[in-house]
């Protein structure tokens, strides 16, 4: 069961896991209040049983995180989980000062487990820094801690949750590297396939060729000598000569035929080279409609479909935030024509950046066109037509 998991759902169960613990000698006090009194009169100690206010941000700590950890790693922080954030942290310093106990710290490094994820690396360490001195007034009034001795049991604290804001931070480059791994093999996969489509296509034109210029030249020689002997011979060798002339310019045809078979079937296929793309991609549900077999004589048009299709998978995962993917190409007449719609977070104009530009120039290059619709929370929708041969665009 755990090899299914990624490095994202296990670091959630994890901090699920010990929200509910924390939650467990909460719910036991506030059953069975226990006091134990200490040297001074005023001092108590052990956890006291928590008010309904405690019991509130115990539960909207909950209610934050699993918000928070939904799709992590997969997706743009926004300004809401900005918001979100500053919510877990605040319930969670809250839950100290209800509970008079150092629980509270124990939930901030739970959400030093999420702030690698949500913010870049500098900020993600102010925040934690910035949160390990605000749960100090907690230390002062609720256990009448010295100002010093409260710092220091906040740099306690702060030392674990350092310690699981690295380990977070390890699991977040270990699950890019990961992506990109995934990423890289799926684009060589569809490079080699591509690549033997192309040398299987070379060595078929090779063969026709050379089945036209050595056996076509020979056999036309030999179909001529044999119609000049037969002029030459009289009875039986005259029927034996005519027989060999007729076998020679039937051998001849067949040859004629082969070659063109060879050259007509010397197309690539680009469905299978555009499958292994959809494969293993994360957070992203890939649907592929390709048309089979849809081939083009020319692989460079054929590379160009391919590295369009890696963007629009990559801009789908890293910039729309969709969750579904579907994309459509089929033959039109002389033109090849590719859909893509996301079910993302769309926008209300488009931005052309380096990927979608390089789409353009590629697709212009070969006489092709692309398209863009969007509007917001209506994700993207991109048309591409290219022309199956270079005949297509001269036409």
């Amino acid at each position: 069961m755990l090899a299914r998991l990624n490095h994202t759902r296990l670091l959630r169960y994890a901090g699920l896991f010990t929200w509910a613990v924390v939650g467990l000698p909460l719910l036991y006090t506030w059953l069975s209040p226990i006091e134990v009194t200490g040297e001074y009169p005023e001092e108590t100690l052990g956890l006291q049983p928590m008010a309904l206010p405690g019991w509130a941000s115990y539960l909207v700590f909950g209610l934050s995180y699993v918000w928070l950890t939904r799709s992590l790693g997969s997706r743009r922080t926004t300004a809401l989980d900005l918001l979100g954030l500053l919510v877990l942290t605040g319930s969670a310093i809250a839950v100290s000062y209800y509970s008079v106990s150092g629980l509270g710290s124990v939930l901030l490094m739970t959400t030093a487990c999420v702030l690698p994820w949500l913010l870049p690396l500098r900020a993600g360490v102010a925040w934690l820094v910035l949160s390990q001195f605000a749960v100090v007034p907690v230390f002062v009034r609720g256990f009448n801690f010295p100002l010093v001795d409260a710092l220091l049991q906040s740099v306690l604290y702060a030392g674990f949750c350092v310690f699981v804001f690295v380990t977070s931070l390890v699991a977040r480059q270990q699950a890019q590297a990961r992506e990109e791994q995934r990423r890289l093999n799926a684009e060589l996969r569809a490079t080699r396939l591509l690549l033997a489509e192309s040398a299987r296509i070379n060595e078929r034109t090779r063969i026709s060729r050379e089945l036209h210029d050595l056996l076509g030249h020979h056999l036309t020689a030999l179909s001529l000598n044999l119609e000049v002997a037969g002029h030459l011979s009289e009875g039986r060798v005259k029927e034996h000569v005519q027989q060999a002339h007729t076998l020679a310019r039937l051998l001849l045809t067949d040859v004629r035929e082969a070659v063109s078979q060879l050259r007509d079937d010397g197309a690539i296929d680009l469905s299978l080279a555009l499958r292994p793309l959809a494969e293993n991609v994360p957070s992203l549900d890939i649907h592929m409609e390709i048309e089979a077999p849809l081939t083009l004589d020319d692989p460079e048009r054929a590379h160009v479909l391919l590295r369009c299709t890696q963007e629009i998978i990559t801009n789908a995962v890293r910039h729309a935030g969709a969750r579904n993917l579907w994309i459509t190409a089929r033959r039109e007449g002389r033109m090849i024509a590719m859909d893509a719609r996301d079910d993302g977070r769309g926008a209300d104009t488009v931005a052309s950046g380096n990927g979608l530009r390089g789409m353009r120039e590629r697709l212009a290059q070969h006489g092709g066109d692309l398209q863009i619709e969007t509007r917001p929370n209506a994700g993207f929708c991109l048309h591409l037509t290219l022309p199956a041969s270079a005949v297509d665009v001269a036409s």
